[in-house]
């Protein structure tokens, strides 16, 4: 079955060389590499799972941060802009910048406090960073809820500096990353966690999509 997925996969690879060898700047090796990269970072994932390895909160954070693929939608972002994209975008996107980060941890964090509020860790999935936070504290639930909530926050406002910061040529390309964090609460906000219980997203999408805007 891995074989089929593996065809598939490259033949998705052969289309987007395609079109960016029309439209884009950088070649499609990037993606690829990138792809290579977010794959490296679920294995790592399954191997704690399977040792039955709990990491530290801060090694949790950082693995499972890169593995949400905000990162790699990043880079992606930066490649398909083509000659759109600003000078020096893609090497931007590819420092994994704060604003970057602060987008990957706060969907992580967001979303694992959404599922702990579910109870739904009894699954086989590997520690999320609830779990990891209250095994390395030795404290309860609703402490570590708090703690990271603060963390939340502080991402947040990593994101808001991130605005003043590059008010010139990349401010278009930081603004798509702050767009991706705005979009994060529709998912997760209110402890909701719409990656699995999606159904909290019909109205949103009926409104956008589907029902007419009275004029």
């Amino acid at each position: 079955y891995l074989k089929k997925f593996y065809n598939k996969l490259l033949m998705c690879f052969r289309e987007f060389e395609d079109e960016l060898t029309l439209n884009g700047r950088y070649p499609i090796d990037h993606i690829k590499k990138t792809f290579q990269q977010q794959s490296k970072f679920y294995l790592q994932e399954a191997e704690w799972l399977h040792q039955n390895h709990k990491p530290s909160f801060k090694d949790k954070l950082h693995l499972a941060a890169m593995s949400t693929g905000v990162t790699a939608l990043c880079v992606y972002t930066m490649v398909c802009m083509g000659d759109g994209a600003p000078k020096g975008a893609l090497e931007w996107a590819l420092g994994y910048p704060d604003v970057i980060m602060a987008c990957a941890k706060i969907g992580r964090l967001m979303n694992d406090l959404a599922g702990s509020s579910k109870h739904r860790n009894n699954r086989g999935d590997v520690a999320n960073c609830v779990d990891c936070y209250v095994s390395e504290h030795k404290v309860t639930d609703k402490v570590a809820f708090a703690a990271i909530d603060s963390m939340i926050e502080d991402e947040w406002k990593t994101t808001n500096q991130a605005r003043f910061e590059h008010r010139r040529e990349l401010f278009p390309v930081v603004q798509r990353v702050v767009n991706f964090t705005l979009s994060l609460p529709v998912y997760y906000g209110d402890r909701k966690d719409a990656f699995t219980f999606s159904t909290h997203l019909n109205g949103i999408i009926k409104n956008l999509f589907v029902k007419p805007i009275p004029i």
